[in-house]
């Protein structure tokens, strides 16, 4: 762990798109981090426009090869492996580590404390201070193994004082920080943006395919219903919210990915549940009624679950 002096030292776990993204951004700033993740890779490469921005690895495979833990935690493996991640939780975190969940969904506080290591004054509380975040950039792998930034990188976290960590570590780097006092309204407005993208993946299409009247039609029918529950949870949306995110999808570029896409294209399992699932049941404990959750969740579930 650093002095109140010094850099915060920052371990990145799950390389991946948005990992990548994040540890590049540290490592032009001079904040090279810790890299963990299952695969061993030599460096990370993150594809910026015109800039090309290499991260020195190795990337860490075993959580017993890390030797002491680290003030900052970015946690950017996907919902569905998080439980896997558990050893580099348990290797990275003590007492006054930040865990900063790079995921989707309104419950990373929930899933990410199941997993996380426990103070060794209580069996009940966390040995480290987890906080959400909302991505709001598109960065996409790529086949040679390179992450391809298309667009500004910016992430908005609660205003707490572990937020204050974060930001800190990120100030003056290519990933701008957003620090609210609204953040529950903004997690629920980036998953309405991830519920209607789990349709690219039962149609295995990209964004161009909200052009289509019919697929636009649907996403706002949908939109509506998302938003009639995250206004019951508290969020603070206006009735265009719908309008708006269908916008930004129409207006990406008609070749533009999502994870969820990706995942599907891949054979990989699917975060239907945090980004899809999620809505459904809250709906329930609020009486209101989803009948297009009610098709949309178990399509999503069987093409990510099985069986067949």
């Amino acid at each position: 762990m650093s002095t109140a002096t010094d850099a915060a030292t920052v371990a990145i776990v799950g390389p991946g798109a948005i990992g990548t993204t994040v540890a590049a951004a540290l490592h032009q700033a001079g904040r090279t981090p810790l890299l963990c993740g299952r695969t061993p890779r030599s460096e990370l490469i993150l594809e910026d426009g015109e800039r090309r921005i290499t991260v020195p690895g190795p990337v860490r495979n075993d959580p017993g090869q890390i030797d002491g833990t680290v003030d900052i935690v970015f946690l950017a493996v996907k919902a569905t492996q998080t439980e896997a991640a558990a050893g580099w939780l348990a290797a990275l975190c003590g007492p006054d580590t930040v865990v900063c969940v790079l995921q989707n969904g309104v419950e990373q506080m929930e899933q990410v404390a199941r997993h996380a290591p426990k103070s060794p004054n209580t069996s009940n509380s966390p040995g480290a201070r987890i906080i959400p975040a909302v991505v709001w950039f598109p960065a996409q792998g790529q086949p040679d193994g390179s992450v391809r930034l298309r667009g500004e990188a910016r992430l908005s976290l609660p205003d707490t004082q572990a937020a204050q960590v974060v930001a800190e570590a990120l100030r003056g780097t290519l990933c701008a920080v957003d620090v609210t006092a609204n953040f529950q309204t903004l997690a629920w407005r980036k998953l309405l943006q991830n519920a209607v993208a789990g349709l690219m993946a039962l149609t295995h299409r990209r964004a161009g395919m909200f052009a289509r009247p019919d697929i636009a039609t649907l996403a706002i029918a949908y939109l509506q219903e998302c938003l009639a529950v995250a206004r019951a949870e508290g969020a603070q949306l206006d009735d265009e919210t719908p309008e708006e995110i269908l916008a930004k999808f129409q207006a990406a570029p008609a070749d533009m990915g999502t994870s969820i896409l990706a995942d599907r294209q891949a054979g990989r399992p699917l975060e239907w549940d945090i980004r899809n699932g999620v809505i459904a049941r809250r709906a329930r404990a609020h009486g209101i009624a989803t009948p297009i959750s009610d098709i949309v969740v178990p399509l999503l579930a069987a093409a990510s679950d099985g069986p067949g």
